[in-house]
Protein backbone atom coordinates (compact mmCIF):
# COMPACT_ATOMS: atom_id res chain seq x y z
CA UNK A 1 0.00 0.00 0.00
CA UNK A 2 1.60 3.26 -1.19
CA UNK A 3 0.65 6.36 0.80
CA UNK A 4 0.26 9.38 -1.47
CA UNK A 5 0.13 13.16 -1.03
CA UNK A 6 -1.37 15.05 -3.99
CA UNK A 7 -0.47 18.73 -4.31
CA UNK A 8 -3.01 20.28 -6.66
CA UNK A 9 -5.74 17.67 -6.31
CA UNK A 10 -8.45 19.88 -7.84
CA UNK A 11 -6.53 20.49 -11.09
CA UNK A 12 -6.43 18.35 -14.21
CA UNK A 13 -3.46 16.18 -13.17
CA UNK A 14 -4.68 15.98 -9.59
CA UNK A 15 -8.10 14.74 -10.63
CA UNK A 16 -6.54 12.13 -12.92
CA UNK A 17 -4.28 10.93 -10.09
CA UNK A 18 -7.31 10.42 -7.86
CA UNK A 19 -8.94 8.37 -10.62
CA UNK A 20 -5.88 6.13 -10.59
CA UNK A 21 -6.15 5.76 -6.82
CA UNK A 22 -9.89 5.13 -7.11
CA UNK A 23 -9.27 2.34 -9.61
CA UNK A 24 -6.55 0.71 -7.49
CA UNK A 25 -7.84 1.11 -3.93
CA UNK A 26 -5.92 -1.97 -2.82
CA UNK A 27 -2.60 -0.41 -3.85
CA UNK A 28 -2.85 3.28 -2.96
CA UNK A 29 -4.01 5.40 -0.04
CA UNK A 30 -4.45 9.18 -0.08
CA UNK A 31 -3.00 10.76 3.06
CA UNK A 32 -2.77 14.38 1.88
CA UNK A 33 -4.51 16.74 -0.55
CA UNK A 34 -4.17 20.39 -1.49
CA UNK A 35 -6.58 22.65 -3.34
CA UNK A 36 -6.52 26.32 -4.19
CA UNK A 37 -9.83 27.78 -5.36
CA UNK A 38 -12.21 24.91 -6.17
CA UNK A 39 -13.36 24.26 -2.61
CA UNK A 40 -16.53 22.39 -3.53
CA UNK A 41 -14.48 19.79 -5.38
CA UNK A 42 -11.94 19.66 -2.55
CA UNK A 43 -14.77 18.97 -0.08
CA UNK A 44 -15.95 16.06 -2.26
CA UNK A 45 -12.41 14.68 -2.44
CA UNK A 46 -12.00 14.91 1.33
CA UNK A 47 -15.27 13.05 1.91
CA UNK A 48 -14.27 10.30 -0.53
CA UNK A 49 -10.61 9.76 0.32
CA UNK A 50 -10.48 10.74 4.01
CA UNK A 51 -7.00 12.31 3.98
CA UNK A 52 -5.14 12.96 7.21
CA UNK A 53 -3.74 16.30 5.97
CA UNK A 54 -5.13 19.05 3.70
CA UNK A 55 -3.67 22.33 2.48
CA UNK A 56 -6.10 25.10 1.46
CA UNK A 57 -5.25 28.00 -0.82
CA UNK A 58 -7.13 30.88 0.76
CA UNK A 59 -8.04 31.91 4.28
CA UNK A 60 -11.85 31.84 4.25
CA UNK A 61 -11.94 28.28 2.92
CA UNK A 62 -9.25 27.24 5.40
CA UNK A 63 -11.41 28.47 8.29
CA UNK A 64 -14.55 26.86 6.87
CA UNK A 65 -13.02 23.43 6.18
CA UNK A 66 -11.38 23.27 9.60
CA UNK A 67 -14.87 23.52 11.09
CA UNK A 68 -16.45 20.97 8.75
CA UNK A 69 -13.64 18.39 9.11
CA UNK A 70 -12.22 18.76 12.64
CA UNK A 71 -10.48 15.38 12.45
CA UNK A 72 -8.14 16.61 9.66
CA UNK A 73 -4.93 18.58 10.14
CA UNK A 74 -5.18 21.62 7.86
CA UNK A 75 -2.41 23.82 6.48
CA UNK A 76 -2.78 27.15 4.71
CA UNK A 77 -1.28 28.85 1.66
CA UNK A 78 2.14 28.41 0.08
CA UNK A 79 3.67 27.70 3.48
CA UNK A 80 1.04 25.01 3.88
CA UNK A 81 2.29 23.21 0.76
CA UNK A 82 5.74 23.00 2.35
CA UNK A 83 4.27 21.81 5.66
CA UNK A 84 2.23 19.15 3.91
CA UNK A 85 5.29 17.93 1.99
CA UNK A 86 7.22 17.84 5.29
CA UNK A 87 5.02 15.32 7.12
CA UNK A 88 6.59 11.92 7.67
CA UNK A 89 3.87 9.35 6.99
CA UNK A 90 3.69 9.14 3.21
CA UNK A 91 5.66 7.48 0.37
CA UNK A 92 4.93 9.49 -2.78
CA UNK A 93 4.55 13.25 -3.28
CA UNK A 94 2.71 14.14 -6.48
CA UNK A 95 3.42 17.79 -7.30
CA UNK A 96 0.73 19.00 -9.69
CA UNK A 97 0.53 22.64 -8.58
CA UNK A 98 1.49 25.12 -11.26
CA UNK A 99 4.14 27.79 -10.97
CA UNK A 100 7.18 28.29 -8.80
CA UNK A 101 5.16 27.62 -5.62
CA UNK A 102 5.67 23.91 -6.30
CA UNK A 103 9.46 24.11 -6.04
CA UNK A 104 9.72 24.58 -2.26
CA UNK A 105 7.31 21.71 -1.63
CA UNK A 106 9.31 19.46 -3.95
CA UNK A 107 12.49 20.39 -2.06
CA UNK A 108 10.82 19.40 1.22
CA UNK A 109 9.77 16.07 -0.27
CA UNK A 110 13.33 15.38 -1.43
CA UNK A 111 14.70 16.28 2.00
CA UNK A 112 12.26 13.74 3.46
CA UNK A 113 13.70 11.26 0.90
CA UNK A 114 10.34 10.57 -0.72
CA UNK A 115 9.49 9.64 -4.28
CA UNK A 116 8.48 12.76 -6.21
CA UNK A 117 5.90 12.09 -8.94
CA UNK A 118 6.69 15.28 -10.82
CA UNK A 119 4.12 17.19 -12.85
CA UNK A 120 5.37 20.68 -12.00
CA UNK A 121 7.55 21.95 -14.87
CA UNK A 122 9.09 24.80 -12.90
CA UNK A 123 10.90 22.39 -10.61
CA UNK A 124 13.33 21.22 -13.28
CA UNK A 125 13.09 24.16 -15.71
CA UNK A 126 13.81 26.90 -13.16
CA UNK A 127 15.62 24.92 -10.48
CA UNK A 128 17.00 21.85 -12.27
CA UNK A 129 20.65 22.20 -11.29
CA UNK A 130 19.69 22.96 -7.67
CA UNK A 131 17.33 19.95 -7.55
CA UNK A 132 19.95 17.62 -9.04
CA UNK A 133 22.49 18.70 -6.44
CA UNK A 134 19.88 18.12 -3.74
CA UNK A 135 19.16 14.60 -5.01
CA UNK A 136 22.85 13.77 -4.59
CA UNK A 137 22.62 14.84 -0.93
CA UNK A 138 19.47 12.76 -0.37
CA UNK A 139 20.12 9.61 -2.43
CA UNK A 140 17.01 7.76 -1.22
CA UNK A 141 14.82 10.42 -2.81
CA UNK A 142 13.88 10.04 -6.47
CA UNK A 143 12.00 11.89 -9.18
CA UNK A 144 9.69 10.01 -11.56
CA UNK A 145 8.32 12.36 -14.26
CA UNK A 146 4.60 12.41 -14.98
CA UNK A 147 4.65 14.69 -18.02
CA UNK A 148 3.77 12.27 -20.83
CA UNK A 149 6.88 13.04 -22.90
CA UNK A 150 9.32 12.67 -20.01
CA UNK A 151 7.57 9.58 -18.70
CA UNK A 152 7.97 8.11 -22.20
CA UNK A 153 11.69 8.90 -22.20
CA UNK A 154 12.06 7.55 -18.67
CA UNK A 155 10.37 4.31 -19.70
CA UNK A 156 12.38 4.02 -22.93
CA UNK A 157 15.64 4.38 -20.98
CA UNK A 158 14.89 1.46 -18.67
CA UNK A 159 17.47 -1.32 -18.88
CA UNK A 160 19.88 0.72 -20.99
CA UNK A 161 23.02 2.75 -20.34
CA UNK A 162 22.53 6.50 -20.81
CA UNK A 163 26.07 6.66 -22.19
CA UNK A 164 24.75 4.76 -25.22
CA UNK A 165 22.02 7.31 -25.99
CA UNK A 166 22.40 8.99 -29.38
CA UNK A 167 19.46 11.38 -28.95
CA UNK A 168 16.12 11.95 -27.29
CA UNK A 169 13.18 12.61 -29.61
CA UNK A 170 10.37 14.58 -28.00
CA UNK A 171 7.10 14.41 -29.91
CA UNK A 172 4.60 17.26 -30.21
CA UNK A 173 0.99 17.20 -31.37
CA UNK A 174 1.38 20.72 -32.72
CA UNK A 175 -1.44 22.03 -30.56
CA UNK A 176 -4.34 24.03 -31.91
CA UNK A 177 -2.35 25.81 -34.64
CA UNK A 178 -0.28 23.10 -36.32
CA UNK A 179 0.52 24.16 -39.88
CA UNK A 180 -0.52 27.79 -39.42
CA UNK A 181 1.55 30.65 -40.85
CA UNK A 182 2.54 33.78 -38.91
CA UNK A 183 -0.02 35.76 -40.93
CA UNK A 184 -2.76 33.35 -39.87
CA UNK A 185 -1.61 33.46 -36.24
CA UNK A 186 -2.01 37.24 -36.17
CA UNK A 187 -5.78 36.73 -36.26
CA UNK A 188 -6.26 33.93 -33.71
CA UNK A 189 -7.99 34.43 -30.36
CA UNK A 190 -8.14 32.76 -26.98
CA UNK A 191 -10.88 30.28 -27.82
CA UNK A 192 -8.97 29.22 -30.94
CA UNK A 193 -5.85 28.49 -28.86
CA UNK A 194 -7.80 26.43 -26.34
CA UNK A 195 -9.02 23.92 -28.94
CA UNK A 196 -6.36 21.25 -28.44
CA UNK A 197 -6.92 18.37 -30.89
CA UNK A 198 -5.84 15.51 -28.61
CA UNK A 199 -5.37 16.37 -24.94
CA UNK A 200 -7.71 17.70 -22.27
CA UNK A 201 -5.58 20.06 -20.15
CA UNK A 202 -5.74 23.31 -18.22
CA UNK A 203 -5.87 26.62 -20.09
CA UNK A 204 -2.25 27.62 -19.46
CA UNK A 205 -0.67 24.39 -20.71
CA UNK A 206 -3.07 24.32 -23.69
CA UNK A 207 -1.83 27.77 -24.77
CA UNK A 208 1.76 26.59 -24.18
CA UNK A 209 0.99 23.72 -26.53
CA UNK A 210 -0.31 26.15 -29.15
CA UNK A 211 2.82 28.35 -28.95
CA UNK A 212 5.05 25.25 -28.65
CA UNK A 213 6.71 26.93 -25.67
CA UNK A 214 5.77 23.73 -23.87
CA UNK A 215 8.14 21.78 -26.15
CA UNK A 216 10.89 24.26 -25.36
CA UNK A 217 10.31 23.87 -21.65
CA UNK A 218 10.29 20.08 -22.13
CA UNK A 219 13.71 20.25 -23.81
CA UNK A 220 15.13 22.05 -20.76
CA UNK A 221 13.36 19.63 -18.43
CA UNK A 222 14.67 16.60 -20.33
CA UNK A 223 18.21 17.97 -20.15
CA UNK A 224 17.94 18.33 -16.38
CA UNK A 225 16.06 15.09 -15.71
CA UNK A 226 18.21 12.79 -17.82
CA UNK A 227 21.57 14.58 -18.11
CA UNK A 228 21.50 14.60 -21.91
CA UNK A 229 23.19 17.46 -23.80
CA UNK A 230 20.93 19.93 -25.62
CA UNK A 231 22.37 19.03 -29.01
CA UNK A 232 21.13 15.47 -28.46
CA UNK A 233 17.51 16.47 -27.80
CA UNK A 234 15.28 16.78 -30.89
CA UNK A 235 11.59 17.58 -31.37
CA UNK A 236 9.22 16.36 -34.06
CA UNK A 237 5.54 16.86 -34.83
CA UNK A 238 3.42 13.75 -34.41
CA UNK A 239 -0.22 14.86 -34.78
CA UNK A 240 -1.80 11.62 -33.55
CA UNK A 241 -0.01 11.74 -30.14
CA UNK A 242 0.32 7.95 -30.07
CA UNK A 243 4.09 7.96 -29.59
CA UNK A 244 4.76 10.09 -26.53
CA UNK A 245 8.52 10.30 -27.09
CA UNK A 246 11.47 8.15 -28.18
CA UNK A 247 15.10 7.36 -27.39
CA UNK A 248 17.59 6.59 -30.15
CA UNK A 249 20.71 4.63 -29.19
CA UNK A 250 24.17 4.52 -30.74
CA UNK A 251 23.30 1.47 -32.83
CA UNK A 252 20.47 3.54 -34.43
CA UNK A 253 17.80 1.50 -32.68
CA UNK A 254 14.88 3.62 -31.50
CA UNK A 255 12.72 2.68 -28.52
CA UNK A 256 9.37 4.45 -28.26
CA UNK A 257 6.63 4.50 -25.63
CA UNK A 258 3.08 4.52 -26.95
CA UNK A 259 -0.37 4.79 -25.42
CA UNK A 260 -3.70 6.58 -25.54
CA UNK A 261 -3.75 10.32 -24.82
CA UNK A 262 -4.55 10.03 -21.13
CA UNK A 263 -2.39 11.22 -18.24
CA UNK A 264 -3.54 8.38 -16.01
CA UNK A 265 -0.99 6.06 -17.64
CA UNK A 266 2.18 8.02 -16.69
CA UNK A 267 0.64 8.87 -13.30
CA UNK A 268 0.08 5.21 -12.47
CA UNK A 269 3.57 4.27 -13.68
CA UNK A 270 5.08 6.92 -11.40
CA UNK A 271 3.12 5.41 -8.51
CA UNK A 272 4.03 1.77 -9.22
CA UNK A 273 7.56 2.01 -10.71
CA UNK A 274 9.43 -0.29 -11.24
CA UNK A 275 6.34 -2.51 -11.35
CA UNK A 276 3.53 -2.38 -13.86
CA UNK A 277 0.04 -3.26 -12.68
CA UNK A 278 -3.34 -3.64 -14.32
CA UNK A 279 -4.92 -0.32 -15.22
CA UNK A 280 -8.67 -0.48 -14.73
CA UNK A 281 -9.29 3.21 -15.52
CA UNK A 282 -7.58 3.40 -18.92
CA UNK A 283 -8.43 1.95 -22.31
CA UNK A 284 -5.91 0.03 -24.41
CA UNK A 285 -4.42 1.61 -27.53
CA UNK A 286 -6.28 0.38 -30.62
CA UNK A 287 -3.94 0.85 -33.58
CA UNK A 288 -6.71 0.10 -36.08
CA UNK A 289 -8.73 2.99 -34.68
CA UNK A 290 -6.00 5.44 -35.69
CA UNK A 291 -5.05 3.80 -38.96
CA UNK A 292 -1.75 5.62 -39.44
CA UNK A 293 0.95 7.61 -37.73
CA UNK A 294 2.57 10.64 -39.35
CA UNK A 295 5.48 12.94 -38.56
CA UNK A 296 6.34 16.49 -39.61
CA UNK A 297 9.13 18.99 -39.11
CA UNK A 298 8.42 21.85 -36.70
CA UNK A 299 8.55 25.33 -38.25
CA UNK A 300 10.55 27.12 -35.57
CA UNK A 301 10.42 30.37 -37.56
CA UNK A 302 6.68 30.50 -36.90
CA UNK A 303 6.62 28.77 -33.51
CA UNK A 304 9.53 30.50 -31.79
CA UNK A 305 9.12 28.97 -28.34
CA UNK A 306 11.47 26.07 -29.03
CA UNK A 307 14.40 28.24 -30.16
CA UNK A 308 13.86 30.67 -27.28
CA UNK A 309 14.01 27.77 -24.84
CA UNK A 310 17.10 26.27 -26.45
CA UNK A 311 18.81 29.63 -26.14
CA UNK A 312 17.83 29.93 -22.49
CA UNK A 313 18.86 26.35 -21.75
CA UNK A 314 22.24 26.68 -23.40
CA UNK A 315 22.90 29.93 -21.54
CA UNK A 316 21.98 28.18 -18.28
CA UNK A 317 22.07 29.83 -14.90
CA UNK A 318 19.01 32.01 -14.35
CA UNK A 319 17.95 32.23 -18.02
CA UNK A 320 15.48 29.31 -17.90
CA UNK A 321 13.89 31.05 -14.90
CA UNK A 322 13.49 34.21 -16.98
CA UNK A 323 12.00 32.27 -19.90
CA UNK A 324 9.51 30.39 -17.75
CA UNK A 325 8.39 33.34 -15.61
CA UNK A 326 7.94 35.64 -18.61
CA UNK A 327 5.95 33.01 -20.45
CA UNK A 328 3.58 32.48 -17.52
CA UNK A 329 2.68 36.15 -17.28
CA UNK A 330 2.47 36.52 -21.06
CA UNK A 331 0.06 33.57 -21.30
CA UNK A 332 -2.04 35.10 -18.52
CA UNK A 333 -2.15 38.36 -20.48
CA UNK A 334 -3.21 36.47 -23.61
CA UNK A 335 -5.95 34.54 -21.77
CA UNK A 336 -7.27 37.88 -20.47
CA UNK A 337 -7.14 39.22 -24.06
CA UNK A 338 -4.62 41.95 -23.17
CA UNK A 339 -2.09 40.83 -25.79
CA UNK A 340 -2.29 38.94 -29.06
CA UNK A 341 -1.06 35.39 -29.52
CA UNK A 342 2.24 36.23 -31.26
CA UNK A 343 3.02 38.86 -28.63
CA UNK A 344 3.65 36.03 -26.16
CA UNK A 345 6.97 35.49 -27.95
CA UNK A 346 7.72 39.21 -27.83
CA UNK A 347 7.23 39.32 -24.06
CA UNK A 348 9.60 36.36 -23.58
CA UNK A 349 12.26 37.87 -25.86
CA UNK A 350 12.04 41.22 -24.09
CA UNK A 351 12.49 39.58 -20.69
CA UNK A 352 15.49 37.57 -21.87
CA UNK A 353 17.06 40.80 -23.13
CA UNK A 354 16.23 42.66 -19.92
CA UNK A 355 17.69 40.16 -17.45
CA UNK A 356 21.34 39.10 -17.87
CA UNK A 357 22.40 35.58 -16.99
CA UNK A 358 23.40 34.95 -13.37
CA UNK A 359 24.84 31.90 -11.67
CA UNK A 360 22.28 30.29 -9.36
CA UNK A 361 23.31 30.80 -5.75
CA UNK A 362 20.49 29.24 -3.74
CA UNK A 363 16.80 28.31 -3.72
CA UNK A 364 16.05 31.81 -2.45
CA UNK A 365 17.93 33.23 -5.44
CA UNK A 366 15.82 31.11 -7.81
CA UNK A 367 12.52 32.22 -6.28
CA UNK A 368 13.60 35.86 -6.03
CA UNK A 369 14.58 35.94 -9.71
CA UNK A 370 11.29 34.29 -10.65
CA UNK A 371 9.42 36.98 -8.70
CA UNK A 372 11.54 39.79 -10.15
CA UNK A 373 10.88 38.71 -13.74
CA UNK A 374 7.15 38.31 -13.16
CA UNK A 375 6.89 41.78 -11.63
CA UNK A 376 8.84 43.33 -14.51
CA UNK A 377 6.66 41.63 -17.13
CA UNK A 378 3.54 42.82 -15.31
CA UNK A 379 4.65 46.41 -15.98
CA UNK A 380 3.73 45.73 -19.61
CA UNK A 381 0.11 45.92 -18.49
CA UNK A 382 0.53 49.68 -17.97
CA UNK A 383 1.54 50.00 -21.61
CA UNK A 384 -1.30 47.95 -23.06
Amino acid sequence: MKRIVVLGSTGSIGKSSLEVVRGNADLFQIVGLSGHRNMELLKQQIKEFHPKYVTVGYWEAYQELKTIFPEIQFFYGEQGLEELASVEDYDILLTAVSGAVGIRATVKGIEKEKRIALANKETMVAAGSYINDLLKRYPKAEIIPIDSEHSAIFQSLQGNDKKEVKRLIITASGGAFRGKTRIELEKVGVQDALKHPNWSMGKKITVDSATLVNKGLEIIEAHELFGIDYDKIDTILHPQSIIHSMVEYQDNSIIAQMGVTDMKLPIQYAFTYPRRVSNSVLESLDFLKYGQMSFEKIDTQVFQGIDLARKAGNMGGTMPIVLNAANEIAVDFFLKEKIRFLEIYEVIQAAMEQFPREEIQSLEHILAKDHEVREWVKTWEKLL
